[in-house]
């Protein structure tokens, strides 16, 4: 990770200062890191820098799992309250958007985005950043998360002067849980800045232990059958090492999977010798939404890029499979996914 500029730590610090009322927008489908970030960000700045009039927008809800993270009275699921979602954007002098790198990420919140007349500031770790619609951006793809991004960030501000010990106790909790899940707990993505960030945190008190409950032992019978089913049952492997699951909406629905439910399970064939690259696909409403990781020396990011209409990091990416512009119909995918990760393995 390249060391944070003075110049722009001191650029956001005088935007969150000039501020009356802040929004916090992360990607769809908010995954840990979104949630994380987004929370500790909103906290600190309420507990640290006195700006009350803040709140976190999200597209849709997250996993049930990521519930402790929402801040109750402060979060906005837009899916559910659209009006709130839409008056307190319209209402914004400073929109951050956190953990997505292009504001098309926000999907129906796109639009709110586009129109506001608020200051904007981008914080992200993916590759590809839309510098164009930010006045201030802090983009750093060397680190694990956002989380880990914003840490260092807020290790930057005088608030803290570099002591952990000094962020309030909802944001030093959302940022590990952030980084743990973003990792898969400490599996992948991580550098010596993020364990450098572990260590500082939980020297600061935070509870890992009662994280990890939380996060990975919390969930309902119905996804570990699930998750055993699509193992056993679901789970094909071609000739060249590449490992492919589908859920479809008939498994969603025979298994009553929610949101986030099938969070890691895409990471599960890598314990496989032979398999070097796993795609997941789950449908949804007219597409399948895709998870790929992959081992080193082989890109999950052009793999996304080339078959999926995604992108991401070099071991972790996601995308879009649509019907039936990519392929015919739902049934046609583990077809398609046979002969595009045979011909990526080539």
């Amino acid at each position: 990770m390249q060391p944070l500029s003075i110049p722009d730590i001191e650029a956001l610090r005088g935007l969150f200062a000039r501020s009356r009322r802040v929004g916090i927008l992360s990607h769809t489908h908010p995954d840990g890191d979104a949630v994380g970030s987004s929370a500790a960000l909103a906290a600190f700045l309420e507990e640290a820098l006195g700006k009350v009039d803040t709140k976190v927008i999200l597209p849709d809800p997250p996993s049930r799992t990521l519930h402790f993270l929402l801040r109750k009275g402060r979060t906005i699921i837009a899916s559910e309250s659209p009006e709130e979602a839409t008056a307190w954007i319209e209402s914004c002098d400073l929109l951050v958007l956190i953990d997505a790198n292009e504001v098309k990420r926000t999907e129906q919140l796109e639009p709110l985005f586009a129109a506001s007349r608020a200051e904007k500031v981008l914080i992200d770790h993916h590759v590809g950043p839309e510098r164009e619609r930010f006045g201030c951006v802090f983009s750093e793809t060397e680190v694990s998360s956002a989380c880990e991004l914003l840490f260092w960030i807020f290790m930057s501000m005088p608030e803290t002067g570099g002591d952990a010990s000094k962020l309030p106790a909802v944001s030093a909790r959302a940022l590990l849980a952030g980084m743990t899940t973003d990792t898969n707990n400490f599996a992948n993505s991580v550098f010596p800045t993020t364990l450098q960030m572990a260590s500082m945190l939980l020297s600061a008190g935070v509870d890992r232990d009662a994280l990890l409950e939380k996060i990975y032992n919390s969930y309902r019978e119905n996804r570990v059958r699930a998750m055993g089913y699509l193992q056993s049952e679901g789970l094909h492997i071609t000739p060249s090492g590449a490992a492919y699951m589908v859920a479809t909406k008939e498994i969603i629905g025979r298994f009553d999977i929610r949101e986030g439910e099938t969070e890691g399970l895409v990471n599960v064939p890598l314990a496989i010798d032979k398999v070097k690259v796993s795609v997941f696909l789950k449908e949804d409403d007219g597409f399948f939404r895709v998870s790929i990781r992959s081992k080193e020396g082989w890109s999950a990011r052009n793999l996304a890029r080339l078959h999926f209409h995604g992108g991401g990091h070099e071991k972790a990416s996601g995308g879009k499979l649509f019907f039936p512009e990519d392929i015919a119909s739902p049934q046609d995918a583990e077809a398609f996914l046979e002969r595009v990760c045979e011909e990526y393995m080539k």
